[in-house]
């Protein structure tokens, strides 16, 4: 297992003990997030590519991680991911080479564990 899949299920794990602890707000959370994800005039991939801008931007680690997960699920590729670490870079400055090398990381982690 990967670093970035296990931070992954950990990311997962922990948002579960947290649902147990405020089930209404983490139920309305994921209402909200299965809502939004729907493909509509915006495909779910770009959605996921959007949203890992964003984290890159803010520098969200696990936000990263996840975003990075589900694009790559959604069939984004490398090059898609590679312009949306570019696009968050120019908006967030020196901050978000850090944090979009974690995304990168994560998508070369990701996509070698599809391999295996």
């Amino acid at each position: 297992m990967t670093k970035s899949e296990q931070k992954y299920n950990e990311l997962m794990q922990g948002m579960m003990d947290l649902g147990a602890v405020i089930p209404q707000t983490l139920t309305s959370f994921n209402k909200m997030h299965q809502a939004i994800a729907k493909d509509e005039t915006l495909s779910h991939q770009t959605k996921e590519l959007i949203a890992l801008g964003i984290s890159i931007a803010i520098r969200c680690e696990g936000c990263i991680i996840s975003h990075t997960k589900e694009a790559l699920e959604k069939g984004a590729t490398v090059g898609e991911i590679a312009e949306t670490i570019g696009v968050s870079v120019m908006m967030g400055g020196a901050p978000s080479i850090v944090y979009g090398t974690k995304a990168l990381s994560a998508m070369k982690e990701f996509l070698e564990g599809e391999s295996k």
